[in-house]
């Protein structure tokens, strides 16, 4: 007896995000509806930013403490203006952003089951933004599964 493969689907889309500066957006619900549009029932879904100072995260979405502790230890451990960097040229956050960016990361893979996140209860996706002024944002979700 021969069993026919489980058809893949891939499903890619993208929004922007209106980052208002230093901070956490939220955008589990973007990236929920990108998951509900594509189809996939079981899978993988793929996050991704494009840029280089700013970064993705899972983080607790229950007590936003937990994201300004997250910032006042980003703060402390790379400092804007530290006299140790070099590049500097869009100001003294410039290179700060980079280095944070480069600590948290600029993708995420979430698992899809039922055709939803399968984030746990008090899990949310964030894009956080590391420059001091206001930047729009790219993020692209790819989801992949049956």
């Amino acid at each position: 007896m021969h069993t026919a493969a489980p058809v893949v689907r891939v499903a890619q889309s993208g929004f922007a995000v209106h980052a208002r500066g230093r901070g956490f957006t939220e955008i589990s619900d973007k990236v929920a509806a990108a998951v509900a549009a594509s189809g996939v029932h079981v899978g993988l879904a793929h996050v991704f930013t494009h840029h280089t100072s700013c970064s993705l995260l899972i983080s607790e979405n229950a007590d936003p403490s937990v994201r300004s502790d997250l910032e006042r230890w980003f703060a402390r451990a790379v400092p804007d203006g530290d006299a140790i960097f070099q590049h500097d040229a869009e100001g003294p956050d410039d290179m700060p952003a980079h280095i944070r960016a480069i600590l948290t990361g600029v993708s995420l893979s979430v698992p899809v089951h039922g055709g939803r996140l399968q984030l746990g209860t008090w899990q949310g996706i964030y894009l956080w933004e590391h420059r001091t002024d206001p930047h729009q944002r790219r993020v692209t979700v790819t989801v992949m599964g049956s």
